[in-house]
């Protein structure tokens, strides 16, 4: 009977180690698929920023370049304002500048 015992044992740890590989089986196969899926998520994630990138960036060129009149037209506006501001604080301060350069020049040194 004792044979019986240990035969039984060994078929039960047989068993056991059987069960414990298919755990193990089962779960790797577990991880491939998560790895799998997890890397499918990540390159639809990485090609819609890109799309969202290249967008942006199409729109900062076609807006940098697409309307270059209106550009020109802007960039006059700018400096016909940038030269009538300069011209009015010549304006101020030219009479004080003419009364400094009138006074050096005609203030004798000895």
């Amino acid at each position: 009977m004792d044979a019986n015992r240990r035969q039984s044992g060994i078929q039960q740890l047989l068993a056991a180690e059987q069960e414990a590989q298919q755990i193990v089986n089962a779960a790797r196969a577990a991880k491939l698929a998560r790895l799998r899926q997890a890397k499918e998520e990540a390159e639809r994630e990485i090609a819609e920023y890109r799309a969202q990138m290249e967008a942006e960036f199409q729109r900062k060129v076609a807006e940098s370049s697409g309307d270059s009149g209106a550009n020109v037209k802007r960039l006059e506006q700018e400096t016909n304002e940038k030269i009538a501001q300069l011209k009015q604080q010549a304006a101020t301060i030219s009479p004080e500048v003419i009364q400094m350069l009138l006074r050096h020049v005609t203030t004798v040194k000895n």
